[in-house]
């Protein structure tokens, strides 16, 4: 595919950054972050080169799930803002080039929320279909997302005798896609977004929402995400779709759809990021490799979200139960950061024992491999999770603006704010934007670099990507091509040791000429030889290969 023939398909080159306005940035000072602090923060966000903000949930909610509990779909948690205040961030992003997608949380709601008050008082309620309910639990009853936390995924409701569904915890009742009423309210909470500015959705727990029961459309669930394709390709020229499908790669094959019926444009790439850490833990390159090679080849425009970290515990679902292993014993070697026995509860620079090589290379490997970079706010600065903390709440601690109180997140009292701030060798005094902004070799400025290089270099976000063998299990060589914007080739160490790269002959590549991206570097490949790089421990350089007298 050409990328001048592509249209608008701006999600498939963009830089994407999470936050969740609660733990941000506080404009009022009354310790909670709020949109009038984020829309404070959009000249930082826009200086370091992110092109599109996910918000986290921020809607009415009893906030049990860290807002992933929703109470009114149509509205603004008081405590972070109004509706104007969300139109007045959403504007003001766009005039600087950042669009805003919001989490789309419908598999479930709270069990605050009006519909399921109504619908647990009376088997007559209009509402009691919205939900799953059963006389007895079926035999998947013991399947639970939470172990530890909920023991089965029916609740018992003593009112009308009967049990609801809850995929998740047992506050958040499943909704029932099945009942086509339920599907045309989600059409309405889309259009209503849509209306204010919004240009995609992240779709929370997608395979929850076409499996067992209240699944929509018997004959094929997946025709509910088609149909909402469909729906929000009328709403909006530009509007995307990014879905959490944390399956294999031939799983997630099915919710791109085809291209007679489009799904998702978008999803995140589970088995990379397991991939990754397998591949620091081994230090080699072989799981990374193999992951990329296992990406399902199509036709249509898609894209995948690579990612170190997010909001959740780093899940290893994907990996074997000796792989997984593995990755405990070294980045989580205290049973306390471990969680539902796939997960861990810890941020990406304390895994990575603050090593600023062993991060630079992280976040090269984030930028370089095929397909689109997200980032968790606080990445770029190397913050820490906060281990006391309970649960997931531990990557969730405010953003660490200055060494001053609060890491200046707020001017409230410290026992105000929605979590502690984190402490330690990563809280505010040795980990902050403000010190990081004034420190041109900190991780802040090169992660800005790799930003900068990568929205110059498209072939990255829609080349094809193809391995090397270039002679060393501990180098991983990916060239990325494109049929008008050129190759690029990247290697990176995974080992502490030294290593040296053999690059292919000029002839086999198609090129000759190799500029390095990240410095001021070029020299030439032998048409016929391999050509030799040598590479320090967790090295890594990008790539651009041209012909002699070429850009």
């Amino acid at each position: 595919m050409r990328i001048a023939d592509t249209g608008d398909l701006w999600w498939r080159g963009a830089v994407y950054y999470c936050l969740d306005v609660e733990t941000f940035r506080d404009g009022d000072g009354d310790g909670i972050g709020d949109f009038t602090g984020l829309t404070e923060s959009i000249g930082y966000l826009e200086q370091l080169g992110v092109t599109c903000v996910w918000l986290m949930p921020f809607f009415p909610t009893p906030d049990r799930d860290d807002g992933y509990d929703v109470s009114d779909f149509y509205g603004v948690d008081p405590r972070l803002g109004t509706l104007g205040d969300v139109v007045e961030f959403v504007r003001t992003a766009r005039s600087r080039g950042i669009r805003v997608i919001i989490d789309l949380v419908v598999n479930h709601t709270s069990d605050r929320h009006p519909w399921f008050q109504q619908a647990r008082r009376s088997r007559n309620s209009r509402y009691r279909d919205f939900y799953v309910w059963r006389d007895r639990p079926t035999r998947n009853s013991k399947n639970v997302v939470f172990p530890g936390e909920e023991q089965s995924i029916w609740e018992w409701e003593p009112r009308t005798e009967q049990f609801y569904l809850h995929s998740f915890y047992r506050h958040q009742p499943d909704l029932n896609l099945a009942d086509p009423r339920v599907r045309e309210e989600i059409s309405k909470i889309v259009a209503f977004w849509l209306t204010l500015g919004i240009s995609g959705f992240r779709i929370d727990a997608v395979p929850f929402l076409l499996s067992g029961d209240g699944a929509p459309y018997d004959t094929d669930p997946h025709e509910f995400i088609r149909d909402l394709k469909r729906f929000v390709g009328r709403r909006s020229s530009e509007a995307m779709l990014l879905g959490e499908v944390a399956l294999t790669h031939q799983e997630q094959l099915a919710y791109f759809g085809g291209p007679d019926a489009g799904e998702l444009d978008a999803q995140f790439d589970f088995t990379l990021m397991d991939a990754l850490y397998l591949g620091f833990v081994r230090e080699t390159a072989e799981p990374i490799a193999r992951a990329l090679q296992s990406r399902p080849t199509m036709n249509e425009p898609i894209a995948w979200g690579n990612f170190l970290r997010n909001h959740d515990e780093l899940t290893l679902q994907l990996l074997s139960d000796d792989e997984r292993a593995e990755v405990f014993d070294v980045l989580a070697p205290d049973p306390a950061q471990r969680i539902y026995g796939r997960g861990i509860l810890r941020r990406l620079a304390p895994m990575l024992d603050g090593d600023p090589r062993r991060l630079k290379l992280a976040y090269s490997l984030l930028f370089s491999l095929p397909g689109c970079p997200v980032l968790y706010y606080g990445e770029e600065i190397g913050m820490g999770e906060n281990p006391e903390v309970p649960g997931r709440g531990a990557v969730r601690t405010p953003m660490q603006w200055s060494p001053g109180r609060n890491g200046g997140f707020s001017t409230a009292r410290p026992s105000r704010l929605p979590s502690p701030v984190t402490s330690g060798g990563y809280g505010p005094a040795h980990v902050n934007v403000r010190d990081q902004q004034m420190d041109e070799g900190s991780l802040y400025h090169f992660i800005r670099s790799l930003i900068a290089r990568y929205r110059a270099t498209p072939e990255i976000g829609w080349g094809d990507v193809e391995i090397l063998d270039v002679g060393t299990p501990q180098v991983l060589a990916h060239l990325l091509r494109t049929e008008e914007e050129g190759r690029m080739l990247a290697l990176h160490n995974l080992s502490a040791a030294p290593a040296t790269a053999l690059l292919p002959a000029a002839r086999d590549v198609g090129r000759s000429i190799l500029s390095d991206l990240l410095t001021v570097r070029e020299f030439a490949l032998d048409e016929t030889r391999t050509t030799e790089v040598a590479l320090d421990g967790y090295d890594f350089v990008w790539l651009q290969l041209q012909e002699p007298g070429g850009l």
